[in-house]
């Protein structure tokens, strides 16, 4: 039964419950034939869902594993990173683009993000790039695509490998123009497809998301496959049984989740269609409000939140009217590199666009089924405290 949306009812971040709904009988076929099946880590299902989904990127190989992090770790793993080497990123992400370098004992370095949106500065790369700079960890944060042209371009010149952070961003692209110098590609390119490999995550909340934990590993590569592969499953040797080729990770995706993933993935473009139309609305009634910056609105951003900054020293006040109202928002990401553990700064450098992006970010409901509704509920609650603090 649906519920209609009134002022009295509460609106979250996310609607699980209404993807699940329009899916239901799909979803339970797929589980009643995974159940039948007696096949439940690996196998079948997982291998059709890695064909699938690096059919959908326009990549040659799909590695599914345990989860997003798991896919960076992996990743990293897979293509020789380890102890020694510096790897640069951005510091306004989610912790496990900075954990990961750090599982795998490189040093993670950071540059600041650009002026407009929360994407790293990719003018900003080449200038940190030292003897010991072996990759670079571009994060295409909230569905927004990073600039990968003049990225591909810089590792190129400097034999750099490139590890896309896709965790945000399913299904999102680059136009063309957006692509390196001498690409011949006319067509979009998918994020994922265009750096030596890229990791995803199928966690819930994501734009392709399991009903658990899942992440994904995607390249051209045929050997940083096989790496990847054999890390995922204890490092075992391929055609060996019990025989282990170093020291690897518990990291398989269940049958279950791929056969969930199935049945979501064609629905895929539609979904993120339906979150740039809310996007949309929002931009247009937020882009006139003195001191609130709204995210850019570019080709091929899939909008996993949409995040505004609110200047000022505002953004809390507004965030409290909107939880008084029973709406939803998150600050992603409050607290950047000052509250981590590790991470390396040259002498006098400054973060100043991340930490003022941590001091204004305000992220509100955003999903493929937040009816209009909704979303004037959302509309008229920013714009009554944004305008009035």
């Amino acid at each position: 039964m649906t519920i209609e949306p009134s002022a009295n009812v509460p609106i979250p971040m996310l609607d699980l419950q209404s993807e699940v709904e329009e899916l239901w009988s799909e979803i339970m076929d797929a589980i009643q034939r995974v159940l039948r099946s007696g096949q439940f880590v690996l196998g079948p299902e997982v291998e059709a869902f890695e064909e699938e989904v690096a059919a959908f990127l326009g990549v040659e190989h799909a590695v599914a594993v345990n989860s997003g992090t798991d896919a960076l770790v992996i990743g990293l793993r897979a293509a020789g990173i380890g102890p020694g080497d510096e790897v640069i990123t951005t510091a306004f992400t989610f912790y496990a683009t900075v954990e990961a370098i750090l599982l795998v004992g490189a040093t993670p370095v950071f540059v600041d993000i650009a002026e407009t949106g929360f994407n790293l500065d990719v003018g900003a790369i080449a200038g940190a790039v030292t003897d010991r700079t072996k990759a670079v960890i571009p994060v295409h944060l909230f569905g927004e695509p990073v600039a990968m042209g003049p990225l591909l371009e810089l590792a190129e010149s400097r034999d750099l490998l490139i590890l896309e952070d896709c965790a945000q961003a399913f299904g999102a692209y680059h136009e063309p123009s957006d692509l390196a110098i001498g690409d011949a590609r006319t067509e979009p390119a998918r994020v994922g497809s265009l750096g030596h490999v890229a990791a995803f995550s199928l966690y819930p909340t994501k734009n392709l998301g399991a009903y658990g934990d899942g992440g994904l590993i995607v390249t051209d590569d045929a050997e940083l496959t096989a790496a990847a592969r054999s890390l995922r499953n204890h490092a075992a040797a391929r055609e060996r049984r019990y025989v282990h080729q170093g020291v690897g990770y518990n990291s398989r995706l269940d049958a279950l989740q791929a056969a969930i993933l199935r049945v979501k993935l064609p629905h895929v473009d539609r979904w993120n269609a339906l979150r740039r139309s809310v996007a949309l609305r929002y931009e247009e009634a937020f882009k006139e409000i003195e001191g609130v910056r709204t995210p850019p609105f570019k080709a091929g951003h899939v909008f996993h939140q949409y995040t505004l900054a609110i200047d000022g020293g505002r953004r809390d006040s507004v965030q409290s009217h909107l939880t008084g109202l029973g709406i939803a928002s998150s600050t992603f990401y409050p607290s950047p590199y000052t509250a981590w553990p590790a991470g390396t700064l040259t002498e006098g450098q400054t973060l100043s666009r991340t930490e003022a992006a941590s001091a204004t970010v305000l992220s509100l409901p955003m999903h493929a089924h937040l009816g209009p509704e909704e979303q004037g509920r959302v509309i008229r609650a920013v714009l009554d405290s944004a305008s009035s603090t």
